[in-house]
């Protein structure tokens, strides 16, 4: 009797790739004696929902999507109990936790890791009651990875991110944060914030590897106060491209739990999607929280 199998599609995902191999990608894991339960989403959250109600009684949860898909199915497995493996086939426009984890670029060869690979356990976010896989960010580029609409993220891939990032520059407002990081309380006017478990962020800024330890119980944050020259701006971009994180421009430290107080209107986002605002949340590190096969 084969393995049992779940594998939630994103038909939307990217340039709609995990469409087109869809076949191929069932083709292979049939050939390795697995008997796949398919399912194709069909709006934000169905994943989720899919993960809880079907992820529990199979010995694989195959996601085939991007990077918000990935975490619509770690929700739907944790909220549930679930512990079972994933395997994730990145075919996102961007793809920024597959890229920090490790994972095969193309659809036949992440395919063939998932076969071929071993389990592998990476610690999650939790955003208040929400999860998140990689990171939950605000101000400045924030909105890029959402506002840019799915016709255009297919049309332009990673470089739609970069637009809509491009065009914030002349939106940016600084936001009024504090901090409280386990014994530690920071407070100050932000342009942008991340709290991660990745080395990239939001397809625009990237940290050090040697930074970041995606399962040793922290989480990453990294604050970039608000500029007052010219100079000072220029001071926040170098840092930020030469990953200079002792510059007086920067804010950066490892936590396993915060909470953070900001305006209501302070929008966030999770894994690049809409999180809403949130006047005051706690934020943690889950250890070992998931199972990835790579």
């Amino acid at each position: 009797m084969g393995k049992k199998m779940l594998l939630i599609l994103n038909p939307r995902s990217g340039m709609m790739a995990g469409k087109r191999h869809l076949a191929n990608v069932l083709e292979s894991f049939c050939l390795a004696d697995y008997d796949p339960l398919v399912y194709v989403t069909t709006g934000r959250g169905h994943a989720t929902r899919l993960a809880a109600q079907h992820g529990g009684g199979v010995d694989l949860v195959v996601c085939l999507g991007g990077d918000g898909t990935f975490n619509e199915v770690v929700s739907g497995l944790l909220s549930a109990g679930h512990t079972t493996p994933i395997g994730y086939i990145p075919c996102g426009s961007t793809n920024d936790f597959a890229g920090s984890i490790g994972l095969k670029k193309t659809i036949p060869a992440a395919t063939k890791a998932i076969l071929n690979g071993d389990i592998h356990t990476y610690d999650v976010g939790m955003f208040g009651n929400r999860y998140f896989s990689y990171v939950a960010s605000f101000g400045a580029f924030t909105h890029a990875s959402y506002a840019a609409s799915q016709d255009v993220k297919n049309a332009l891939g990673h470089l739609a991110y970069v637009l809509e990032g491009i065009k914030e520059i002349s939106k940016i407002r600084p936001w009024h944060v504090r901090f409280e990081v386990d014994d530690t309380v920071l407070e100050g006017d932000y342009i942008f914030g991340a709290v991660s478990n990745s080395t990239s962020l939001g397809g625009v800024l990237t940290l050090d590897p040697k930074a970041v330890d995606m399962n040793d119980g922290l989480l990453e944050l990294l604050l970039v106060k608000t500029p007052r020259t010219p100079a000072e701006l220029n001071e926040c971009i170098r840092a930020l491209v030469e990953q200079r994180y002792d510059s007086p421009a920067l804010t950066f430290c490892s936590a396993g739990h915060l909470t953070v107080t900001a305006e209501p209107e302070m929008e966030w986002t999770l894994d690049g999607e809409f999180g809403g605002g949130a006047q005051q949340v706690e934020i943690r590190n889950l250890k070992d929280a998931i199972r990835i096969v790579k």
